[in-house]
């Protein structure tokens, strides 16, 4: 058996790929295109060798700085892209290659002449608004100024150019001319101030402005005709054109400061009516100019953003690599006397000739005198973990290393978990109709495979994609099983032949609770039609899929304690074979074991036998203290025996015999905690002897939830569409059927399928791979472009 056993073929994925440590002595003129071949082939993971070091004490702390800004620079040149609603191209035009500096000078044009342009427009821009804050205000103001005591009126106002008499306000305003300043008024006599606020403000500023006046004052507004830009959103905002009628200088005063809080702005507004229309006419000829000025300067832009752009992706793809590959470097040893860079790592033994290969093409290329060292060292420790996956393994990788990752060599769970993961969904979720819906969601992924993958997902969609193929097979066993339950959206169908059962007489035609007697061989395939709406429907399916769930949990947990006798053989444990395989399974069998062969005797003859069996009752109660008590103390001696003699020779020994002496022996001297060893191994047994109890109990739930998915179907059918469709009217008809559609997708496919999904991870996280899998391991991570590339700066 054991020679059968080592003369099958390795298994894909059943263990990690084997590891070997290596140290690169790399020349400093070969070192970066070294890293960048590296990068490429992305199967060597190095290690931080300066991990002692901050990132401002590395060697290439300059070049990582550099790489950072142009990186800034970059994402200055996309949002401004983004912003002027430009497309950069996605595939770059062809160019000639161009080194860091070239592009770091290239860099720095663009972003100065860019911030130069958009000072600029800002500049423009702000012109342009005040301008056209100022025309309205013309408009709009100049019907509050007309009445009948005009010229009355006029000899006690004074006009709003006094109010802005300060010493700086013509820097401020430059839309203020001297010639439309009126001399001053009487003190005393009725002054206004004229401008534009927000609409959102306009009803508190006139509050303040009531209060602070104690109702002195006469507050007009009028909404403006035109949106205007505000400068720091960049949104078009709704302004009001308002004019406050006052007296008194301590009132201007007070006015001024509500303006300025409220961001007011106030413009200069002459009684003359001819003087409002000239300047009217000149702030309008003034704001044609700024149009035609704004419009040459956005066209100018956009047309440097769009040389930009089509280079856009090719630079960021190149900064990314060159700041990866110098954040390598940084990981390296910089020996200054030798002028090389030593540096550490783990890779795969299959990927040796491929790493040399590209290290010698490097040598090569930058024409280096000497080449790159590569050997293999000896290390104690532990190797990463690397699996090569697929399109269609890569998911259900992932849903076990969520766990943990496997420990380096262990068996993977993967390998069954692509079987047993989807068919446990399937126990729970079993209906062919709501199958057949998630088989099309799945197909539709996959048909557009090519298409999806190219583009940038959100996080719900970017998950759904990505476990396209568990969707794909979850979806083919709940066909099957709903196959086999006979239910079609909780619909029976006579799909492989006639029912079992036939009316006793004509008077039972249309029974399903009584007079039904069995004429022929069971059904073909499944649950027999005539079970739906029986009287025993619920005892009978109840009694099936309970111990339906038993047989799968016993044959999975056996599945698991098998897995853990295997990693027992791979990694030579006699001990954990003899004295922790061999106990459990006759613990689990004696006891589960033992009824699921109750339960499969039953089906197939009918008989029943003895429940408990006094023999296997006491096997189960001898694998408990097999389990807990020789394995600690074999230890103890074997680690006495191995060491014996060797605590006094180490007394003589000097540091310098302890560096000649292997690794091996070396690391392996360690104390033996005798008490450590014992409790772990009794907290051990302690878990998998309760364990067996509530885990085989814990497979309850593909009962408990296949019974729940299948009344909910029941009720939605019976009690939405039937009813409904009971009806003569086509609305309700249609209301009936738009809720049980409603219904049928967010609840059955939606929350039942995260349901089931989340029911059948917990059983193999916790019921299954806690019999043989350790998960304390660590991805391997190697040093490659194509994961980079995607990351955000």
């Amino acid at each position: 058996m054991e020679k059968f056993i080592d003369n099958l073929p390795a298994m894909d994925l059943m263990r990690s790929e084997k590891m070997t440590f290596v140290q690169l002595i790399i020349p400093v003129e070969s070192a970066h295109r070294a890293i960048s071949y590296l990068g490429e082939l992305g199967l060597l993971q190095f290690r931080d060798l300066n991990a002692d070091k901050s990132p401002f004490q590395r060697t290439f702390v300059n070049q990582v700085k550099r790489c950072a800004e142009m990186s800034r620079k970059l994402r200055f040149f996309r949002d401004q892209i983004s912003k002027a609603g430009l497309l950069s191209s996605v595939h770059p035009v062809l160019q000639p290659d161009i080194d860091l500096e070239e592009l770091e000078i290239q860099l720095a044009e663009h972003e100065h002449e860019l911030i130069e342009m958009n000072s600029n427009s800002d500049r423009l821009q702000h012109s342009y608004n005040e301008l056209l804050e100022f025309k309205m205000v013309l408009q709009k103001a100049s019907g509050f100024l007309v009445s009948s005591n005009s010229h009355a009126v006029s000899e006690e106002r004074e006009l709003d150019e006094n109010i802005y008499s300060n010493d700086n306000y013509g820097d401020e305003v430059s839309l203020l001319e001297q010639d439309i300043r009126p001399g001053p008024s009487d003190q005393s006599g009725l002054r206004f101030v004229s401008g534009i606020i927000c609409k959102s403000k306009a009803l508190r500023f006139e509050r303040m402005l009531f209060r602070a006046t104690r109702g002195n004052m006469l507050f007009n507004h009028a909404p403006a005709d035109e949106q205007i830009m505000d400068p720091l959103s960049t949104e078009m905002v709704e302004k009001t054109v308002f004019v406050v009628f006052f007296s008194g200088m301590q009132a201007k005063t007070k006015i001024l400061k509500i303006c300025e809080a409220f961001g007011a702005n106030c413009y200069p507004v002459p009684e003359d009516i001819t003087k409002q229309r000239q300047i009217t006419r000149e702030v309008s000829s003034r704001l044609a100019e700024l149009e035609t000025t704004l419009d040459a300067g956005i066209r100018h832009r956009n047309k440097a953003l769009t040389s930009v752009g089509f280079h856009l992706a090719k630079w960021i793809n190149m900064v990314r690599r060159e700041k990866a590959v110098y954040d390598t470097l940084n990981m390296l040893n910089f020996d200054v006397t030798k002028k090389c860079l030593v540096g550490e790592g783990w890779c795969p033994i299959f990927a040796k000739p491929k790493i040399q290969e590209a290290l010698q093409r490097a040598t090569f290329d930058s024409s280096s005198q000497v080449g790159v060292i590569f050997h293999v060292m000896d290390t104690v420790d532990s190797p990463p973990t690397y699996f090569r996956t697929n399109r269609f393994t890569s998911a259900f990788q992932e849903i076990v290393d969520a766990y943990g990752v496997a420990r380096y060599q262990e068996a993977n769970p993967a390998v069954y978990t692509c079987i047993t993961f989807p068919f446990l969904f399937a126990v729970m979720f079993g209906d062919w109709g709501h199958g057949i819906c998630l088989l099309l969601g799945a197909l539709v992924l996959i048909a557009r495979e090519s298409k999806l993958s190219a583009q940038k997902l959100g996080s719900f969609m970017e998950m759904l994609f990505g476990g396209r193929y568990v969707l794909l097979l979850m979806s083919l066993f709940s066909i099957y099983c709903g196959l086999i339950y006979n239910e079609f959206f909780s619909v029976p169908f006579h799909i492989f032949g006639g029912s079992a059962y036939k009316c006793r007489d004509a008077a039972c035609s249309e029974a399903h609770t009584i007079g039904l007697i069995k004429y022929r061989y069971p059904y073909p395939f499944g649950v027999d039609p005539s079970w739906r709406g029986s009287r025993s429907e619920l005892p009978f399916l109840n009694s099936l899929k309970m111990k339906m769930s038993i047989l799968l949990g016993v044959v999975q947990m056996n599945l698991g304690i098998l897995l853990s006798y295997f990693n027992a053989r791979f990694f030579s444990s006699s001990l954990d074979i003899r004295y922790q395989f061999v106990p459990q399974m006759i613990f689990l069998n004696s006891l589960f074991g033992y009824l699921s062969l109750l339960v499969v005797i039953k089906w197939c003859t009918g008989s029943q036998a003895d429940l408990y069996h006094i023999i296997l009752l006491l096997l189960a109660l001898i694998a408990v203290p097999w389990m807990l008590f020789p394995k600690p103390f074999i230890l103890r001696k074997l680690h006495t025996e191995r060491f014996q003699g060797r605590a006094y020779g180490m007394l003589g020994t000097s540091e310098m015999d302890l560096e000649v002496e292997p690794d091996s022996a070396r690391q392996h001297y360690e104390e033996f905690n005798f008490s450590e060893v014992f409790v772990h191994q009794m907290i051990h047994s302690i878990e998998f002897v309760l364990g067996a109890v509530s885990n085989t109990a814990s497979y309850l739930r593909l009962w408990a939830l296949s019974l729940a998915h299948s009344e909910l179907s029941t009720v939605f059918y019976e009690k939405v569409l039937l009813l409904a469709w009971g009806y003569d009217s086509f609305i309700i008809r249609l209301i009936g059927l738009s809720v049980f559609a409603f219904a049928t997708a967010f609840i059955l496919l939606m929350m039942e399928t995260l349901s089931a999904f989340l029911h059948a991870l917990r059983l193999h996280w916790v019921e299954y791979q806690n019999k043989f899998y350790h998960g304390d391991g660590y991805k391997f991570k190697p040093f490659s472009f194509a994961s980079i590339t995607e990351d955000e700066d």
